[in-house]
């Protein structure tokens, strides 16, 4: 069992090994319900993306030009490589 310290404002900063094991990073929301007893379980919120957010991802590296769909696979790939390694900066 992993124990967490309360700051005086009421704060608690989670482990690394519970992020990591919760699967999040920075700028992640996590979910708090509160169980019977005093108990609470903590869960990761998981976000839906959608194509508007590539297209917002992409906006602006394009140079106003059509991708084909080889380009297109490309850019999702290395945003999902990227992700996997914790960063949503596109290349």
């Amino acid at each position: 069992m992993t124990k967490l310290s309360i700051t005086a404002k009421g704060q608690v900063t989670l482990r690394k090994e519970v992020l990591q094991h919760l699967g999040l990073r920075p700028g992640d929301k996590v979910a708090v319900d509160l169980l019977p007893d005093g108990r609470a379980a903590l869960s990761a919120v998981r976000s839906e993306r959608t194509f508007g957010d590539l297209a917002q991802m992409l906006e602006g590296r394009t140079n106003g030009r059509s991708l084909s769909v080889d380009e297109l696979n490309e850019a999702i790939a290395s945003a999902g490589a990227l992700a996997g390694k914790g960063s949503d900066r596109v290349p």
